[in-house]
């Protein structure tokens, strides 16, 4: 008898699931770095899936996630001291 090789699924990649959900987050932190409380946490979700996704074959689009979540961060974060500096002074 033949030895037919039989055809196996490929098993999915887990890091590339975190690369594809770094870059989803990092879409969505893009709009939601006007909203600081709601922009923090989805842009730190988003990189830390995206450091975890550069370890699979899905490498560009962990490194793009990585890539928008630390560029809404710093949007966040000139938001936040710009609305608590304009909240202080009292031009609201």
């Amino acid at each position: 008898m033949e030895n037919v090789p039989q055809n196996i699924a490929p098993v999915p990649d887990s890091q590339s699931k975190n690369a594809k959900i770094s870059l989803i987050l990092g879409i969505v932190g893009m709009v939601a770095w006007f909203i600081p409380i709601i922009g923090y946490p989805v842009q730190i979700v988003g990189l830390v899936f995206g450091i975890k996704g550069l370890k699979s074959s899905k490498k560009g689009q962990a490194t793009t996630g990585i890539v928008l979540c630390v560029i809404g961060l710093v949007l966040s974060t000139i938001n936040a001291t710009l609305g608590a500096f304009l909240g202080i002074k009292g031009s609201l």
